[in-house]
């Protein structure tokens, strides 16, 4: 197999859920060697996340989980004991970047915080993602993607006025912080290379909206006083429309900040007369005073017409627009196949599966290609186990005593 752009890197994972596995997953698309540390029987948490095939629970159907863990190699143990912490010791003599999401207390208590480890390994490269940070006044406090979501800012901004705040869906303050923390890591691991030196990542979920998301609405406080608010299905005090309307088949995203846009969308409806009206000539006006009225004439334009239609008269007319696809459209987009997307694994458990996500890059040297499927628990236990030493015996004690 072609060598990859990480070929070479060692990676271990001690995470669960999502943050940490997304993190190293895109490590191991890269070419890194992950070896994934599960909990004895039980396996990662995300295991018990559906879609199911069938919608039948099963931990080695998680299609969560079959995602989140392809490419690695996959491996049980439980470091809080003497035993297990004896053996990713091990691990990490030989390896690059360690990964965790375990809480700050339980590391220094087990002496598998980086102020210890460096000592051992001080070319290693640690991450360890939390929801508030490793340091400050939130640092021991439990958290889930709601609350990193709310303290970094983001759930002000999501919802109707009228309602409770909302999440951005499908637990994106964990996918976004594992995003964040692949991007140090290979950031550090170019300074390693250069320094001869490890480094200490400390990636909180709520820092990732406060900056990366939010941040951005900082200067238009200041310089502008805008305060940004929940206002359901646009965005307040921009030039209208940034909009999701209903169309004949679903729904579509237009976004015409520019007034050469707002010409040209005119342009491609036939400019009609409503186009002239007055609560058009100040357009941040319009959104935050006339959308109600502005909607309506949008509407009745869009729910003559399909996504498609829409999406191929702004494409030509060079207005941002976007359809709002169903899980199906996505899956069978013409440009998606064009690209390869979604690549068709097999899975001893799963069976074969046409749609696993890729890439969103292409690389003319070391391009991606899928090399194994998640693994099941445990399946790589005994190839890396006997690897560091241990004997078969070895094996069987320590799976009578819960350490693997």
């Amino acid at each position: 197999m072609a060598e990859q752009a990480l070929t070479g890197l060692k990676v271990i994972e001690w995470g669960s859920f999502i943050a940490a596995p997304f993190c190293t997953e895109l490590l191991a698309q890269l070419g890194a060697e992950v070896i994934k540390i599960e909990p004895p029987a039980i396996g990662d948490e995300s295991r018990s996340y559906g879609p199911f095939l069938n919608d039948v629970s099963n931990l080695e159907k998680s299609g969560l989980f079959l995602y989140l863990n392809l490419d690695k190699f996959g491996i049980t143990l439980d470091p809080t004991k003497p035993k297990g912490k004896e053996i990713l010791l091990k691990l990490l003599a030989e390896t690059d970047v360690f990964v965790v999401n375990q809480p700050q207390f339980d590391l220094q208590k087990l002496g598998l915080d980086w102020e210890t480890l460096k000592k051992s390994f001080p070319r290693l490269v640690m991450c360890i993602i939390t929801p508030f940070g490793y340091t400050g006044p939130y640092k021991n406090w439990k958290g889930h993607d709601l609350n990193s979501c709310a303290l970094g800012g983001i759930t002000s901004t999501i919802g109707y006025p009228e309602r409770v705040p909302i999440n951005p869906p499908l637990y994106q303050g964990h996918h976004q912080a594992g995003l964040m923390a692949a991007n140090a890591i290979m950031i550090s691991i170019l300074n390693r290379d250069k320094s001869g030196e490890g480094s200490f990542i400390d990636q909180s979920e709520a820092d990732v909206w406060a900056t990366i998301h939010i941040g951005m609405g900082i200067q238009s406080y200041l310089e502008e006083g805008r305060v940004r608010t929940r206002t359901g299905h646009f965005s307040a005090h921009r030039p209208y429309p940034d909009t999701v309307l209903p169309c004949k088949d679903g729904a579509v995203c237009l976004d015409a900040p520019q007034n050469r846009q707002w010409k040209r969308l005119l342009e491609a409806m036939g400019n009609p007369e409503w186009g002239n009206s007055s609560i058009f000539q100040d357009r941040i006006l319009t959104t935050d005073e006339h959308w109600q009225e502005a909607d309506a004439y949008l509407k009745s334009w869009l729910m003559q017409r399909t996504k498609a239609e829409i999406f191929k008269i702004m494409s030509e007319a060079k207005v941002p627009c976007a359809p709002i696809r169903t899980v199906d459209e996505v899956i069978n987009d013409e440009h998606m196949k064009q690209r390869g997307f979604f690549n068709s694994i097999d899975s001893p458990n799963a069976g074969n599966i046409k749609s696993y996500p890729g890439v969103c890059y292409k690389f003319s040297k070391t391009p991606y290609t899928p090399r194994r499927p998640a693994p099941s628990i445990g399946e790589h236990n005994q190839s890396i186990y006997l690897k560091l030493g241990y004997s078969l015996n070895d094996l069987e004690t320590m799976i009578l005593q819960g350490v693997i």
